[in-house]
């Protein structure tokens, strides 16, 4: 795990983010890879993403294209270029409604350079306008964050509740955050 942990930077490599998913075995880390090359303005996917991990790779996209000035971005980031987004196969399929969060922050890394911290993960899916909708398995993806020497986990702000109602020993040694939109996402996580 702790090679996956490792951030790549500079030209030509790639940028990474840590996620948490859930699947039939309980909760599960998750990073997600990006770089960015020339290219015919495509956006490739690769690894073990399903149907909705896909869609919302697309959604997290046209977040970022509609909102360019907001996140500090040039309007033309993609011309000419491709980017690529890839989340290492894993024992397990990955797919669900939780990846849009992730996704939209690991591309917003790429495209302003900066790095996400190794030791902060995220879920969420988040609509075309950066709102952050709520997702399940809260306490199995506690439980895979903290067994994977994760500090800092964001979940949607909807969550605060179920999160608040959790034994305080499972919130141990971890700072939570909960998050209404994307924006507020992204500052916390790069600056």
């Amino acid at each position: 795990m702790a090679r996956y942990l490792m951030k790549l930077q500079g030209p030509g490599t790639a940028w990474d983010a840590t996620g948490l998913a859930w699947t039939e075995s309980g909760g599960e880390i998750i990073f997600v890879e990006t770089t960015r090359m020339m290219g015919a303005e495509r956006l490739i996917l690769t690894g073990y993403l399903g149907k909705i991990m896909k869609e919302s790779a697309q959604a997290a996209l046209s977040y970022i294209r509609s909102h360019t000035e907001q996140l500090g971005l040039a309007a033309d980031f993609l011309q000419g270029r491709d980017i690529h987004v890839h989340v290492p196969s894993g024992a397990i399929p990955k797919d669900g409604p939780s990846a849009g969060m992730i996704i939209a922050v690991a591309l917003t890394s790429l495209l302003k350079e900066i790095p996400c911290p190794r030791d902060t993960a995220m879920t969420g899916e988040v609509t075309l306008s950066g709102r952050s909708l709520p997702v399940g398995g809260i306490r199995e993806k506690l439980l895979a964050a903290k067994t994977a020497g994760i500090k800092t986990i964001i979940f949607p702000a909807k969550k605060q509740a179920e999160i608040s109602a959790m034994d305080d020993s499972l919130k141990q040694e971890i700072k939570i955050f909960t998050a209404g939109e994307l924006d507020d996402v992204i500052r916390q996580v790069l600056g």
